[in-house]
């Protein structure tokens, strides 16, 4: 099993929070560039061919996805990152688009009388995942990370609700794992306060 990489980088006036990891069930290292929370681009590559080689290590599976993690990086800094995203209809493109999502559903107004409520939903292929189970950790800057587990309802959402005075939340960040039929994917929002 290989861990994945996550890196935010800023170009100009955006940060590109940039996710790479295995899709172990589809044969596929992928790296998805997300701006605030919305992914805006992707570049998947297949191993299915050398997947049955004995000399195929998880360490070489490793070694591809962080040369395309740092490709896609390089290409941000450079700002040529549309060069580098799979834009052709291939089976692994098309695989890499029909997956599991993270929708942040109140992401314009999560706090209110010192609680952060935030709603989500897990999709897959725009439909909603029950039973899907989300890990969430909230990290602010001066607190330890919070950390909790949710299952989805019928139509794949759940709801967090924690405790919190709106002054602590400044720099923060949430951090949502999806885990569903042992296929996962991760999302990272930024926190930020929004005028009225």
């Amino acid at each position: 099993m290989i861990f994945g990489f996550n890196t935010d980088v800023k170009h100009e006036d955006t940060i590109y929070h940039v996710q790479s990891e295995a899709r172990e069930a589809d044969l596929l290292l992928q790296t998805q560039v997300f701006v605030r929370g919305r992914c805006i681009g992707k570049r998947a590559t297949s191993y299915s061919e050398q997947a049955h080689e004995p000399d195929f290590t998880d360490q070489k599976k490793e070694q591809i996805l962080r040369e395309q993690h740092r490709l896609v990086l390089e290409a941000i800094r450079e700002g040529r990152l549309q060069e580098v995203f799979d834009n052709r209809e291939t089976p692994e493109t098309l695989a890499a688009i029909k997956q599991l999502d993270i929708q942040w559903l109140n992401a314009s107004s999560i706090h209110a009388e010192e609680k952060l409520s935030v709603r989500l939903r897990a999709t897959e292929d725009g439909q909603g995942v029950s039973n899907a189970r989300l890990t969430v950790r909230l990290a602010r800057a001066n607190a330890a990370p919070f950390y909790t587990q949710l299952t989805t309802n019928d139509t794949g959402e759940a709801e967090l609700v924690v405790l919190v005075d709106e002054a602590s939340l400044s720099d923060s960040s949430v951090l949502v794992q999806v885990n569903s039929s042992g296929r996962t994917a991760t999302r990272k929002f930024q926190l930020r306060r929004v005028e009225a």
